[in-house]
């Protein structure tokens, strides 16, 4: 298997880094790589901590550490302080690279850490190939790093060829880094010779684009971005030149569905995690303006079962939890490596007979109210479906009465808009024990990078809100 120094002297002289400057990258990531030498001939693998807003400094870094074996771990430059003091006691690093919010004052005893400074030993073994710890969760909850190496990544980006039928993949990147989103679309097209552009989306929405051929491009969103590209006539036009548009991150709604296709994008939703090196499964864009909705067919080097409580694994059209075998596995959640060779993830779905896969939301978000079991995917899709609200989440509020009570967060589309108008329509769509209960405006839906709802914030403002 080729390493990050192969594939980036193979690339020296191409300009393959869209918006950047390739040799720059080069330079960079060469002279890093000689410094961590330094500590390899130790025979230590010291713990890194990327921490890069600056793209070419990012990929500079995470190419160097690569090729030097290190530890890796991946982190978001704009992590408020409470996150950094989790990332810091956890990780004890050894180098950091990169910048932490100088506003942190006392976090500077950490930013003392001396570059090449004495390694303080490892919690991991040393594998063969450096170990990339790449963050989950932090939005709404403790922070945790799923363990992967370059081999797992390397086999999603196998995945991905065989099942697009692909010898290289040029990507189009919006999204951040150092997040598996961001750092696959890289991976994809570092390591199969293709091209890599990369644009802050802030600058996307102003129309400031490369001169590219979109129809030789994949192109990575969220079900927000989407819906705020489809916004814009122009981009609209843009998005539907490309090759294929990839929609993933969080669920999306059925009526954000139907304007893609209406626009002719060919959108490919896809279902995948950190800990999966990103999808597993993805929907074709040929299916998608075809007529389907779902997550699509199983990539090439996975395998997902549907299974019930007890382990059994349930036919078709069976709704069970999710279970996932796959090449590009995590090794666990640091520091510890986990010997199981499948992931039993939170959500609920079934395969059809064609092996399309069919998500219909997450044990951990149903809601149980008078005895029924309520998933918030469906009422927020209705809800949506009103053209009354411009976002929308539904959660369960502990009751007295109920268990939970069925309680949806909106953003009205107009000021006037109440809840009673929204309701009338629903009661001719829902039962009536799906019709949420409570009902609270606000300005703002908390949503990471990804386009994940903060629930955790969500239910303390509605706690506030109706006093509970």
């Amino acid at each position: 298997m080729k390493q990050p120094l192969a594939y980036l002297n193979h690339q020296n002289y191409d300009d393959w880094l869209i918006g950047y400057d390739s040799r720059e990258l080069h330079q960079l990531a060469t002279q890093l790589y000689k410094e961590l030498t330094q500590l390899s001939a130790r025979n230590t693998s010291p713990k890194i901590i990327i921490s890069e807003n600056q793209p070419i400094r990012f990929l500079a870094s995470f190419i160097a550490a690569c090729a030097a074996n290190c530890h890796i771990f991946l982190c978001n430059p704009d992590w408020g302080e409470q996150e950094w003091h989790q990332v810091f006691n956890l990780v004890q690093p050894d180098i950091i690279w990169g910048q932490i919010n100088s506003k942190y004052r006392n976090l500077t005893s950490y930013l003392s850490v001396p570059l090449l400074g004495g390694v303080r030993g490892e919690l991991l073994p040393t594998f063969h190939s450096p170990s990339i710890m790449i963050p989950t969760g932090g939005s709404s909850g403790q922070i945790k790093f799923a363990i992967h190496t370059w081999e797992t990544l390397i086999a999603s980006v196998q995945g991905f060829k065989e099942y697009f039928q692909l010898a290289q993949v040029n990507s189009f990147c919006v999204l951040p880094l150092y997040h598996v989103s961001g750092l696959m679309q890289f991976m994809r097209s570092f390591t199969t010779d293709g091209k890599l552009a990369i644009l802050p989306f802030k600058a996307l929405e102003k129309y400031q684009i490369y001169q590219i051929e979109p129809t030789d491009f994949f192109i990575s969103l969220v079900p927000t971005q989407l819906q705020r590209l489809l916004e814009n006539a122009e981009l609209t036009a843009w998005l539907s030149k490309f090759k294929t548009v990839l929609l993933g991150g969080a669920p999306a709604w059925k009526e954000l569905l139907e304007k893609a296709k209406y626009y002719n994008i060919r959108l490919a939703p896809t279902y995948g995690m950190t800990e999966t090196a990103s999808q597993v499964a993805t929907l074709k864009p040929d299916d998608f303006l075809n007529g389907k909705i779902n997550s699509g067919q199983i990539l090439p080097h996975a395998q997902v079962k549907i299974c019930n409580q007890h382990g059994i694994i349930l036919p078709a059209n069976q709704i069970g939890n999710v279970t996932i075998q796959a090449q590009s596995l995590s090794l666990g959640y640091y520091p510890n490596i986990e010997e199981k060779n499948y992931l039993q993830v939170d959500d609920i779905g079934f395969l059809d007979e064609q092996g399309y896969l069919n998500i219909v939301g997450r044990n951990s978000d149903k809601i149980i109210t008078g005895g029924e079991n309520i998933y918030p995917i469906e009422i927020e899709s209705v809800i949506r479906a009103t053209q009354m609200v411009v976002d929308v989440c539904v959660l369960g509020i502990p009751d007295k009465q109920w268990g939970q009570a069925l309680t949806a967060i909106y953003i009205p589309k107009d000021n006037n808009t109440s809840a009673d108008e929204i309701k009338t329509i629903l009661s001719h769509q829902l039962s009536r024990f799906k019709i949420p209960k409570h009902w609270i405006s606000i300005d703002n839906l908390p949503r990471n990078a990804q386009g994940k709802v903060n629930r955790q914030e969500l239910q303390q403002i509605a706690a506030l809100k109706l006093g509970k």
